[in-house]
């Protein structure tokens, strides 16, 4: 493991979204669409959109499922595992766009409805960061860490996969089945290890 110095980064809990392509949003919400910004999100450039779709799955269906922006060259759709029983899939966990051997989706939209052939993942725990964020903390792309978390529920997370770009926010990203079990919310502080 890298040596981090127990340094601490605040949470952010990721929900289960879409992200689209141009061709798939269109198919979706009808030619020309573009998403319409709601709110921020915490990395910057990405944002909550106002379009949600419906996940179709062989056993289940989700409906008011958010779209993320911007528009992406390939659609992702990221779920909890305990979505995924839901759904009747079991996706692989993956680092975002990393979809080969993906479980196909039915996704439906106000104009339309698409299959995608792959794409569904329970995203990998990460932790964003910039360059300078991850010379402090002593890693570099790709790293793997763990996250110590304190309270009632005090655990563990293993099997952290570091993420280093100029346009990161320094923030670790848990899905809501991860952030439950250890009682975290949006901004509580963790360690890494």
């Amino acid at each position: 493991m890298p040596g981090t110095n127990g340094k601490q980064v605040r949470v952010g809990i990721s929900n289960r979204h879409v992200h689209l392509s141009q061709k798939d949003l269109e198919a979706l919400f009808g030619p020309g669409c573009a998403l319409k910004r709601v709110r921020d999100l915490s990395q910057p450039g990405q944002f909550v959109s106002e379009e949600t779709v419906t996940l179709v799955g062989p056993k289940g269906v989700m409906q008011n499922i958010r779209v993320l922006g911007p528009v992406r060259s390939q659609s992702q759709v990221e779920v909890s595992r305990t979505d995924s029983y839901l759904l009747g899939l079991k996706p692989p966990v993956r680092d975002s766009g990393e979809l080969s051997d993906t479980p196909p989706i039915v996704l439906v939209g106000p104009k339309g409805a698409i299959t995608l052939e792959k794409g569904v993942i329970v995203a990998m725990r990460h932790i964003h960061m910039t360059p300078a964020d991850a010379e402090a903390f002593g890693v570099k792309d790709k790293d793997i860490v763990r996250l110590r978390v304190p309270g009632p529920r005090a655990l563990v997370f293993d099997q952290v996969l570091i993420r280093v770009r100029n346009d990161f926010a320094l923030e670790a990203h848990l899905d809501t089945d991860e952030a439950n079990a250890a009682f975290l919310q949006n901004g509580d502080l963790v360690t890494v290890e």
